[in-house]
């Protein structure tokens, strides 16, 4: 793969101590519903607590009649970045962008450049999988990493009309259970678990995701 310049679409920034989430469904008109459109981030410990899994969730409320056709956008890089020196400064970043039916992974890996702008880290170590189908899911590892991308049902629960009647003075508070305005609604998911000890350690890090769009 060519190097790309690229520029930020929209991102998610959030702090982490390797548990995260964050979530910006329905209030970004510029991109909302579009291919670089950021949903929700997720950062947690794996399964295996050696591990820690990086989720971005993007073109959120997609009806099931849609999914299949919904597509990552080949122009767009979605780049996770890790501060583990507490600066507010990407020290490593992951980033996948896809082609031709994969997804295609460099890093975790020093940035070339750090802020807006990036490029494509093609001497980091790359990896890649099939993007899934709702009903073919796959996944790859390489060098101690795991992969996936595809779509998968929106797991962001929110009350959204709870919410509104709380803002307009209507409400007090959630009701316990409450309606999940997004059941039934699917996302385009991208995960990577990685060992911690390539991000950082087992310590506190800083952790944001970007959505990034060729110049």
């Amino acid at each position: 793969m060519k190097n790309m310049k690229i520029y930020v679409g929209i991102g998610i920034i959030a702090i982490a101590g390797f548990l995260l989430v964050a979530a910006d469904h329905i209030d970004a008109p510029a991109v909302s519903g579009g291919t670089s459109d950021i949903t929700d981030f997720y950062a947690f410990q794996a399964e295996d607590t050696d591990n820690v899994v990086f989720v971005a969730n993007l073109q959120g409320l997609l009806a099931p009649g849609s999914t299949d056709a919904a597509a990552f956008d080949e122009n767009v890089l979605i780049e996770f970045n890790i501060d583990t020196d507490q600066d507010n400064v990407e020290d490593m970043v992951i980033q996948a962008i896809p082609r031709d039916g994969k997804m295609y992974f460099f890093g975790p890996a020093t940035p070339s450049n750090t802020g807006l702008n990036s490029t494509v880290l093609t001497s980091a170590t790359q990896s890649s999988v099939d993007i899934s189908t709702r009903t073919t899911p796959n996944m790859s590892e390489n060098a101690g990493m795991k992969f996936f991308a595809g779509p998968r049902d929106d797991p962001f629960f929110m009350d959204f009309a709870q919410y509104s009647d709380i803002i307009a003075g209507n409400a007090t508070g959630f009701n316990n259970p409450g309606s999940d305005t997004f059941a039934g609604t699917n996302v385009l998911s991208i995960v990577v678990e990685v060992p911690k000890a390539m991000v950082g350690g087992s310590g506190t890090v800083n952790t944001w995701v970007e959505s990034k769009r060729k110049q």
